[in-house]
C-alpha cells in the first residue's frame, strides 16, 4: 500500500503570495538545506535552519518537521511567529518544537542576526564534548579564535526557559557550541551564516582527524601568532566582505550541477 508523500500537497502559489524579499530568502534558506544534504551534515529530518522574513513582523522560516534536507524547497518552508505560531504551513507537518525553542531564542534576542543553522555532525558533536572545545590546532579552528561561545548541555531543547540561558552564553558572538549536542552559526544573511559553518564544520573534522593519532603530540601555534591570525579573521565576523558572496555563489554552482529543485 503506498503512502500520500507531504510534498504533494505543498500549495503551488506560495511565490504569488510572499513578497519578493521572502521569496529570496526562502530560496537561499532552501538552498542552504540541500547544500548541507549534499555536504552530508544532516541527522536525518532533525536539526534546523532558519531565516528572518523581511517585514516588521517577527516572522522566521524554517523546516517542516519530517521532511529530509534534500526535500526542503523555498514553497515548502514554514512560516513561524517569535511566539511559535504557525502562521503558514504548506505541508501540514507543523515544526520541530526543540527547532523552535533554540531559534526563536535567537531571532528574538538578536536583530542583527537574520539567519541561524544548526547540525548534529559527528565531529560537530565529538568537538562539543571535548572539555577544551574548539582547539586552535589548524588555521580552520584557528580563525574562529575569539568568536566562539558554549552552552551546556540542558537535555533536548524543549524548555522555554532555556532560551534565556543559550543567548545569554551567545551573548554577542554569532558561533556557538552546543555541549553534547552540537553547533550553531548565525550570520547577517544566509550566505554569512552558511560561510561560518562550513568553516567550523571543516574544523572540527580537522580537529576529529589531528587527535586519532593517538599519542602524537599537537603543534598549537604561538600566541602571537593566534591573535595575528584572529586579527586577519574580523572580515569573516562582520560578514560585509567580498568573501561572503563569492564563497556562496561558488556553493550555489556546486549544488546546481546535480540539483536546481530548492528554488521551486
Amino acid at each position: 500500500m503506498s503512502s500520500v508523500s507531504p510534498l504533494s500537497s505543498v500549495s503551488k502559489n506560495v511565490r504569488q503570495r510572499v513578497t519578493p524579499e521572502e521569496w529570496e530568502v526562502r530560496v537561499k534558506l532552501a538552498a542552504a538545506y540541500r547544500l548541507a544534504a549534499l555536504f552530508k551534515w544532516t541527522d536525518h529530518i532533525y536539526t534546523h535552519f532558519s531565516a528572518r522574513v523581511p517585514g516588521p513582523e517577527e516572522h522566521f522560516l524554517i523546516n517542516a518537521f519530517g521532511l529530509l534536507f534534500d526535500e526542503i524547497t523555498a514553497s515548502n518552508l514554514v512560516k513561524v511567529d517569535i511566539d511559535g505560531t504557525i502562521v503558514d504551513d504548506p505541508t501540514g507537518l507543523g515544526i520541530n518544537y526543540a527547532g523552535y525553542v533554540i531559534h526563536s531564542a535567537i531571532h528574538g534576542a538578536r536583530p542583527d542576526l537574520q539567519a541561524v543553522l544548526h547540525t548534529h555532525t559527528r565531529d560537530g558533536i565529538a568537538v562539543s564534548a571535548q572539555r577544551d572545545g574548539l582547539l586552535p590546532i589548524s588555521q580552520h579552528s584557528i580563525g574562529f579564535s575569539g568568536r566562539v561561545a558554549y552552552h551546556g548541555y540542558e537535555g533536548i531543547a524543549l524548555d522555554l526557559d532555556e532560551r534565556e540561558r543559550l543567548v545569554a552564553d551567545l551573548g554577542d558572538k554569532s558561533v556557538l557550541i552546543l555541549r553534547n549536542h552540537g553547533l550553531l552559526t548565525a550570520g547577517v544573511s544566509v550566505e554569512h551564516a552558511f560561510q561560518q559553518l562550513h568553516g567550523l564544520e571543516r574544523a572540527c573534522n580537522i580537529q576529529i582527524a589531528a587527535q586519532a593519532g593517538g599519542n602524537a603530540d599537537l603543534i598549537f601555534p604561538p600566541v602571537e601568532v593566534v591573535a595575528k591570525v584572529e586579527k586577519q579573521a574580523e572580515v569573516f565576523k562582520s560578514g560585509d566582505g567580498p568573501g561572503v558572496a563569492r564563497h556562496w555563489d561558488a556553493l550555489i554552482r556546486q549544488l546546481e550541477r546535480s540539483d536546481t529543485a530548492y528554488k521551486e
